[in-house]
């Protein structure tokens, strides 16, 4: 098939992603080609542009988080057919590794090979001027068409929006299992979110759907402060200072039980700042991603120790797809996940530069680029 898709050529250098021909071949056994509505603009992407997440090949179609309508299956394909609508996951999950049996699919052995280059097979789906195409977690969401391992496929609900659906296979669960199942929120505890861009923002609603009594939302854009009250903060402030502040008058000085650290890049002097906002015993969760090769980290480790205080890494918010996607839609749909004030701008595939230069000046807590 041909089409079109926004491929870079040069990670690490900054250059931007090139809209242009590409082709995707059929689906092969245990994949499905699915017609995309709609793909998230996604911080994780833009990593690879900039070298936070370093890459040794080249060309890459990005994009990893979307939804649409199976268009073909491949042979062995029962779990979906032609006509179903779907969500990508952005980390597949086979259910049967070490991982998956205990009950962790977000840290599948299949994720190991998302930015390999080459499908789970190693080979390659996608073809651009005459060189195989790596696709970002095996799909490459930035072209209307994705060839996807069956894996990384899950079926919603007819009546889910797609477009709305999209932000369910990356941004939404991250964020919101962040809040819900890394940090372990009790009843009445006070979170601190910092960064609330299109992940902590669902860290926000995540918080408030476990019956935080508090959720104080930082980020230096008031933009995206205000937009925080209305997915549940109640309360804000533009930097760590502030923070300290609000966190202190809250909590008579003894710190908040969970802080979720969910900026675009987690820089290393960033987790002493986080750990003093903990209270004793309290966590803080490391969702954002830091650049691939940083080492150097500030850490009062000897409070950390001595407070009992712990540090909790979360991938993909420590969610499994096959069963939270569907939750997550079925909370949208009953009105209790706010999904639509999620998306600030929608663009086209042509667009996507533009797209990403709003997400870098904090126009948009979530940018989504939509199909015909």
């Amino acid at each position: 098939m041909k089409t079109r898709g926004a491929l870079l050529w040069e990670p690490g250098t900054r250059s931007g992603w090139s809209v242009e021909d590409i082709e995707i071949d059929p689906p092969k056994e245990h994949e499905a080609l699915i017609k995309l509505a709609a793909s998230g603009i996604c911080h994780s992407d833009d990593h690879i542009d900039t070298g936070d997440i370093p890459l040794p090949w080249a060309p890459l179609l990005g994009g990893h988080e979307g939804a649409g309508v199976v268009e073909e299956v491949g042979p062995g394909v029962t779990y979906v057919k032609p006509g179903d609508h779907v969500v990508l996951s952005f980390l597949p999950s086979c259910g049967r590794c070490a991982m998956c049996v205990k009950g962790k699919g977000s840290l599948c052995e299949l994720a190991a090979g998302v930015l390999s280059g080459v499908a789970p097979d190693g080979t390659h789906r996608v073809h651009a001027r005459g060189k195989g195409v790596g696709c970002m977690s095996y799909l490459g969401t930035f072209s209307p068409y994705v060839c996807a391992p069956l894996d990384a496929v899950v079926k919603i609900p007819d009546d889910m929006p797609l477009d709305k659906a999209a932000l369910i296979g990356c941004g939404v669960p991250t964020g919101w299992g962040s809040a819900v199942y890394a940090a372990e929120i009790q009843l009445g505890d006070t979170v601190v979110v910092v960064g609330t861009g299109g992940v902590g923002m669902n860290a926000v609603q995540g918080a408030r759907l476990k019956g935080a009594r508090n959720i104080v939302a930082v980020d230096p854009v008031a933009f995206k402060r205000e937009k925080a009250m209305e997915f549940g903060a109640t309360h804000s402030a533009s930097d760590w200072a502030e923070a300290r502040e609000v966190v202190d008058g809250l909590t008579n000085g003894q710190g908040a039980e969970r802080v979720i650290l969910t900026v675009g890049v987690v820089e290393g002097d960033m987790l002493e700042e986080a750990q003093q906002l903990v209270t004793r015993g309290g966590v803080l969760v490391l969702t954002g991603v830091s650049p691939a090769l940083q080492r150097e980290v500030k850490l009062d480790i000897f409070t950390v120790v001595l407070s009992g205080k712990r540090i909790q890494g979360s991938l993909y918010g420590t969610t499994n797809a096959r069963t939270d996607v569907p939750l997550l839609a079925d909370l949208y749909l009953r009105g209790e996940l706010k999904l639509d004030e999620l998306i600030t701008r929608t663009y086209a595939l042509d667009d996507i530069n533009q797209a990403f230069r709003d997400m870098h000046d904090g126009k948009n807590v979530r940018g989504v680029i939509i199909y015909d």
